[in-house]
């Protein structure tokens, strides 16, 4: 048994609880991955707390709606439970997405698990979402902030026209520049999933494994595109986008990136991959990365999934 499962089956009876007691229209908010992943066992669809507002119009210190992007095997709640929120509670209007559930692996199967299916469709999925963000709020652009697949996958969105509607992308631990098997392996046993070949782990992690067909058409004109800002956030204990510094981009014409590893002025912070979006570190470098008038990113204890 794995650590994760372990740790599920010990909360298991705290998020069904939640779900019992909680309307779907006022999901929790929840500062542990493996609680919230529960959770979203028992409650697949939830929506993060402050996020999906489609009455929120955004204000002059902030003029851009954040739109949230999960990544492989987790959902829009799971992924972002706190730092949803936290944007929120900071005056952003938030909204945030499932995408890529399909039916095609056994990975899929489970109503909770997302983001499985062909990156290039999930990248029509969050442009069609991009715009009705931009509708609903009157705002010319969005600002995009994605973990793993979700920093990946907005880069095919730039690079297919969306680059006009992007301020700035900010990715925690994206598989830029791919995951090796043994990175996809562990992923897929942490989670509890089954199978560990192409046609059960699902298309997007395959196209995930570095020396991919579709990660060399995405990095074979250069990493960025000319207008958008980007902010890279890595963690020394991901162990699922390794080496850890493949997550870091160049910058190309017309674009800046600022590439930041979450140990670095702060060795108190242990998150690894899957729990880096729970991290008050990492929201905080989010939250400057968003709005350079926000306070500086804390040092925090953060423990990994142990």
């Amino acid at each position: 048994m794995t650590p994760l499962r372990t740790a599920l089956a010990a909360t298991a009876a705290c998020a069904a609880v939640l779900a019992a007691a909680v309307p779907a229209s006022a999901d929790p908010a929840i500062p542990s991955f493996v609680v919230s992943f529960t959770y979203t066992k028992l409650a697949p669809e939830a929506t993060p707390p402050g996020a999906n507002d489609w009455a929120c119009r955004p204000d002059a210190r902030h003029p851009r709606p954040v739109v949230l992007v999960h990544g492989t095997y987790e959902n829009r709640y799971n992924d972002f439970a706190a730092m949803s929120p936290a944007l929120a509670a900071d005056g952003f209007c938030v909204f945030a997405l499932n995408y890529g559930d399909t039916d095609d692996s056994l990975a899929s199967v489970p109503p909770s698990i997302k983001a499985t299916g062909d990156i290039r469709r999930s990248a029509r999925e969050l442009g069609a979402f991009v715009d009705r963000v931009r509708e609903a709020t009157g705002a010319p652009q969005v600002d995009i902030v994605g973990h793993s697949q979700g920093g990946l996958m907005p880069r095919r969105y730039l690079k297919d026209g969306g680059a006009s509607a992007v301020r700035n992308l900010v990715t925690l631990g994206a598989t830029h520049h791919g995951t090796t098997l043994n990175g996809i392996a562990t992923l897929v046993d942490t989670l509890g999933l089954l199978g560990f070949t192409p046609p059960a782990i699902g298309k997007a992690a395959a196209q995930q494994v570095v020396g991919s067909e579709f990660l060399l058409d995405l990095n074979a004109g250069g990493d960025t595109v000319p207008g958008v800002s980007y902010t890279v956030i890595a963690t020394r204990f991901d162990e699922i986008t390794t080496p850890y510094r493949s997550t870091f981009l160049s910058a190309g014409p017309g674009a800046r990136v600022n590439n930041v590893t979450l140990q670095d002025g702060c060795l108190l912070d242990l998150s690894d991959h899957l729990t880096m979006t729970y991290s008050p570190r990492a929201i905080g470098i989010v939250r400057r990365a968003l709005d350079p008038t926000a306070p500086a990113p804390p040092c925090l204890p953060a423990l990994p999934l142990l």
